[in-house]
């Protein structure tokens, strides 16, 4: 099964990151994010990516009717090889490695290993699954259990207290928000980075933690289509924070109308704690049996919309 945060790769030398499990259409939906040239990889982003698609391959281009929005996608039949963080990992832990980020990589996940965390629900994207790492590459695991990821966090906030490994540097902070370009201020932007514990540095390395929940179907929030209704502001109150770290994210809230939000912009995953009072922008949607939520992330790079706490 090909699941969120795999890499796909073409015939052509295009390596898409995964965004969706599952199929759509019989299609993998997934974005470009590296273009083989010669031996080497290029990373590009979203505007080279779309630009570069719409002159070469516009069959890989794609507009989602379930989520309303514009990305990439494959068919199963053009996918050449399929790369998997948790064979990558396997891989590393075998083989170990001469590559200064691949070693840390290991590090970071014997760390981990030590303070019993169970390797075989951890991989590792980006760059380092498909080896186009550079010296100052981030390395980006990835936990298939809802339970191992948190615990890793736990683990993380352990090992920074412990001096193994560190909080981001102003610098790293700084490059990390204007990677985002999200709607926050950069203090609102650190304030809730800080306490979700999925980021932190290793030998001066900045590592992220992300989840791809495949161990139970508690949030089959795709499976219903939604209609897009209209752009909305909100002060309201978070009262479920079990399924705010997923992909989508999603936040029960206090509302007589609307009840959740649903994030797909990694930037509000993690935002808020049953609980406490945000702000939230973004767009309404309304499934065809009446329930309303509202979107964080209702195009990639989300301009405009965001999840912040107000009452801190």
């Amino acid at each position: 099964m090909i699941l969120a945060k795999d890499f796909i790769e073409t015939v052509e030398g295009l390596v898409f990151a995964v965004v969706e499990s599952g199929l759509e259409e019989d299609k993998v939906l997934c974005f470009l994010r590296y273009i083989k040239q010669g031996s080497a990889w290029k990373k590009v982003n979203t505007e080279q990516a779309n630009q570069y698609l719409s002159k070469k391959y516009p069959h890989y281009l794609y507009y989602s009717p379930v989520k309303q929005a514009h990305c990439h996608a494959l068919t199963l039949a053009q996918v050449h090889k399929h790369h998997q963080p948790q064979k990558r990992v396997k891989q590393l832990l075998e083989s170990g490695s001469d590559d200064i980020v691949e070693k840390d990589c290991i590090a970071l996940c014997l760390l981990f290993q030590q303070h019993d965390l169970d390797l075989a629900l951890l991989g590792v994207t980006g760059s380092i699954l498909i080896s186009a790492q550079k010296t100052t590459s981030d390395i980006d695991l990835v936990f298939y259990s809802r339970d191992v990821f948190n615990q890793a966090r736990a683990i993380t906030k352990k090992l920074i207290e412990q001096g193994k490994c560190s909080q981001l540097s102003e610098k790293d902070w700084l490059e990390s928000y204007d990677r985002r370009q999200g709607d926050l201020s950069y203090k609102e932007y650190v304030w809730h980075e800080k306490r979700k514990f999925n980021k932190a540095m290793i030998n001066q390395r900045k590592f992220d933690l992300s989840l791809v929940n495949v161990d139970n179907t508690e949030q089959n929030i795709d499976l219903i289509e939604y209609k897009k209704l209209e752009a909305i502001v909100l002060k309201v109150q978070v009262v479920g924070d079990s399924f705010t770290f997923d992909y989508p994210a999603k936040f029960i809230i206090d509302h007589s109308e609307i009840k959740s939000i649903v994030c797909y912009t990694a930037t509000y995953t993690g935002q808020a704690k049953a609980g406490e009072w945000i702000e939230v922008s973004g767009v309404v949607e309304q499934a065809t049996e009446g329930d309303k939520r509202i979107v964080v992330g209702s195009s990639r790079e989300a301009c405009g919309e965001y999840i912040k706490v107000i009452n801190a």
